[in-house]
Parts: C-alpha cells; sequence; structure tokens
C-alpha cells in the first residue's frame, strides 16, 4: 500500500511542481461503492500551474479502466478512465463570489476548488473519478448480458402490445 500524498495547493500551484504516479481503485473506499469489483490500476498526474489571469489550478490527469455495474442485467460493465482537468485554486470569499456570479448566470470556464494548505491528492482523484462516471451506466444495446426474453416480455407488457396483435390478425 501507498503512502497517502498530501500537498499545500497553492504552493504545489505557484511552484509549477508535479506529482504522479498509480493508485489501486481497493484504496479508494467512496469509489467501491459505485463499482462491480475492486481489482484494478489507474494512473494520475497532478501540475500545479497559473492560468492565464495568475489563478494558480492544478491540471489533474488521470488513466485506467474499471469494471461498473451495468442497470440493464447488473452485470460487470468494463469502463475505462480518461480524464484531464483543470481545477482553479480558490480562498473561501471568492468562491462565494464565484457562486454568487454562476447563480446570475455567468458560466465559468473551469471548475474551482478550495485552496487547501494540507490537500490529500488521493481524495482529489477520486473525487474528480466520481463526478466524471455515468449516472446509469449500461452496456451498449444488443451487448447486454441481459436476455432478449426480458425484452419480449417488457414488449409484452406494453399497454398496447395487445392491440398490435389484434391488428395481425
Amino acid at each position: 500500500m501507498h503512502a497517502r500524498s498530501f500537498i499545500d495547493s497553492l504552493d504545489f500551484a505557484r511552484n509549477g511542481q508535479k506529482i504522479s504516479g498509480e493508485v489501486l481503485i481497493a484504496q479508494l473506499p467512496r469509489l467501491l461503492d459505485v463499482l462491480e469489483n475492486p481489482r484494478g490500476v489507474l494512473s494520475y498526474k497532478v501540475q500545479g500551474v497559473e492560468d492565464k489571469h495568475g489563478i494558480p489550478a492544478l491540471d489533474v490527469s488521470i488513466t485506467g479502466s474499471c469494471q461498473l455495474r451495468c442497470q440493464r442485467c447488473l452485470n460487470g460493465l468494463d469502463y475505462t478512465i480518461k480524464l484531464d482537468t483543470r481545477l482553479l485554486l480558490r480562498n473561501q470569499a471568492s468562491l462565494d463570489a464565484l457562486n454568487d456570479n454562476v447563480a446570475g448566470g455567468e458560466e465559468e470556464e473551469f471548475d474551482s476548488i478550495l485552496a487547501d494548505a494540507h490537500l490529500d491528492v488521493l481524495d482529489l482523484l477520486e473525487e474528480e473519478i466520481l463526478l466524471s462516471l455515468p449516472i446509469a451506466p449500461k452496456h451498449e444495446l444488443g451487448a447486454c448480458q441481459a436476455t432478449d426474453s426480458e425484452n419480449v416480455r417488457e414488449e409484452e407488457q406494453h399497454p398496447f402490445a395487445v392491440l398490435a396483435k389484434l391488428k395481425r390478425n
């Protein structure tokens, strides 16, 4: 098991620092709740930067794969994670002002997070992965392990299915 990495996010961004590595999916407890199984490894890179306005930010890249649960057949569904995002670092006052602007209809180009002198990198990665996952993952039509007889049964239960049978006669 790897030691957890903590960074001072503002210092990390202002100095252009970089951290990268791999994390076992089993080390991300909130992610385990939505997965079919805990196997797999994710690669990550976090790079500190300042945007064009001088606002400190973190560029986060995560790649790998996991196995979600298909909402049709309830079996495993291989899902590729390829995530590249920029997170602007804000203090509480600027986050509050930003929330007021968004409520007023102004959109921001990048997501913002609260700057933290003791930011847990694994928690950050886990949060970004959870936000990127589909709400109801499903196999492609025809690739699902749910049987065709279940689909036929659904069609027969349709209220107009009986009328369609009468029309054929």
